[in-house]
């Protein structure tokens, strides 16, 4: 009995998506829950498991655009039990026939020592020597492994040993990421095991590839908040050293306690919800020619991925703890790894946090995440000199940055908002007071 694998509803909005990748090649025996292949829509990327275990029949090829719904493969449930029958009913009976002529044969063949005497009666033939076992070719390797077309021939050309190769991605599978890596560290477990090639084919002027649907969707709506909003800039430094030594001295029994570790996004959004609840322009949006306010604060995460820049919502912050903050954007983090993200959980969102700290950015002015009408761009710490009672000392300092819509908050309100969420940060006391 085959079942069809047809491409998921993710939302009523989305009404196709993209095959980006198989995990499976056609012909592949599969197990139950074990993912097959993901698909991308202008929102999100999804994962998509097996139902039932058997021998998978692919109908779409991967990178091909299609419709809600569409089978894009079979499985043929019991097909890996046939394809594992003991060895003697697999065994045709013409070949039962001539293993059953076999003894008569080796009684009449002769002694494979000729110097040795004969010994009275039929002598069965010695065993046959066992084929001595050859190593596995780097091709064999290669097919041994479940990997995107791209990754495979660039591992191929350049005589990697996979097997050595430590995957990052769901379920340690490798990635691009993971053989570049190896590439440029051959001796951290790739091993070359093919000779280069005499001659390098020559690389292409310009390579041309068409946008994805979520780089679509981001494009779109970077191009919508510049040309639908009045955006406006501030900026700020929040002295970090408190936040530290606060984090410095708690963060173990924190861990023990929660199971999570303390970041310093936690204390980020704490601030801005505080913020927030007194600058409420800055929590609402312009709808035709209404000004919607929220009494309600859903934080966006920005949270980046190797298919693009995602914000999961983290919805009434206002009632969260700090624990139950840092383990909100864990989820969404490992929910992004494993292609899990669903639409509900990008929808809602009245005000956006983006940490490009992260990545070594030491200033930057975030675009709104629209219809919202701020956003705060956190980024790296670094040590500075700077003047504290007419003394020059040394503190860790973080440039922060508020994008908002100048249609809806004035410049007072979007300067004393970010000083608000500067005093907070910079007192982290604060927020466990709410004052």
């Amino acid at each position: 009995m085959a079942l069809e694998v047809k491409i998921p509803s993710v939302g009523e909005s989305v009404q196709e998506a993209v095959l980006s990748e198989w995990f499976k090649q056609d012909g592949d025996v599969v197990e139950k829950d074990e993912p097959l292949f993901v698909i991308e829509t202008d929102k999100v990327t999804l994962e998509v498991t097996a139902e039932v275990a058997g021998t998978l029949s692919i109908l779409v090829a991967a990178g091909e655009t299609v419709a809600v719904g569409t089978v894009v493969a079979r499985i043929e449930a019991g097909a890996a039990e046939r394809k594992t029958a003991p060895a003697d009913k697999a065994v045709p009976a013409a070949a039962q026939k001539e293993a059953q002529k076999a003894p008569a044969k080796a009684q009449a063949a002769p002694p494979e020592d000729a110097s040795a005497p004969a010994a009275e009666g039929p002598q069965p033939k010695p065993p046959a020597p066992a084929p001595r076992a050859t190593p596995p070719t780097p091709t064999a390797r290669l097919e041994s492994v479940s990997l995107p077309p791209s990754v495979r021939r660039m591992a191929a050309e350049q005589g990697l040993d996979l097997t050595a190769i430590q995957g990052s991605g769901p379920a340690g599978r490798l990635t691009q990421g993971d053989v570049l890596r190896a590439l440029e560290q051959p001796g951290e477990g790739a091993r070359r095991d093919v000779a280069p090639k005499a001659e390098k084919a020559a690389m292409p002027d310009e390579v041309r590839k068409p946008m994805s649907p979520i780089r679509k969707r981001i494009a779109a709506r970077l191009l919508e908040a510049k040309q639908n909003t009045a955006m406006l800039t501030t900026f700020n430094d929040i002295d970090m050293h408190e936040a530290m030594a606060m984090r410095g001295r708690f963060k173990e029994a924190f861990k023990e306690k929660h199971d999570v570790s303390l970041g310093f996004m936690s204390f980020f959004v704490k601030a801005c919800v505080e913020a927030l609840k007194e600058f409420p322009q800055v929590n609402g949006f312009i709808e035709g020619a209404d000004i919607v306010y929220h009494n309600h604060q859903h934080i966006g995460v920005a949270i980046g991925s190797p298919r693009g820049l995602v914000v999961p919502v983290i919805r009434n912050a206002e009632g969260m703890s700090f624990a139950q903050i840092e383990r909100a954007i864990i989820d969404y983090v490992r929910k992004i790894k494993e292609n899990r993200l669903e639409i509900s959980d990008l929808e809602g969102g009245t005000f956006t946090i983006s940490n490009g700290g992260v990545y070594g950015s030491l200033l930057s002015t975030p675009i709104l995440n629209t219809p919202q009408s701020g956003i705060l761009g956190m980024h790296r710490i670094e040590k500075r000199p700077v003047v504290i009672d007419d003394q020059i000392v040394i503190r860790p300092m973080m440039y922060v940055a508020l994008s908002y819509d100048h249609r809806i908050v004035d410049g007072r309100e979007a300067v004393t908002f970010l000083k608000r969420i500067k005093e907070m940060v910079e007192n982290p006391e604060r927020l466990l007071l709410e004052v």
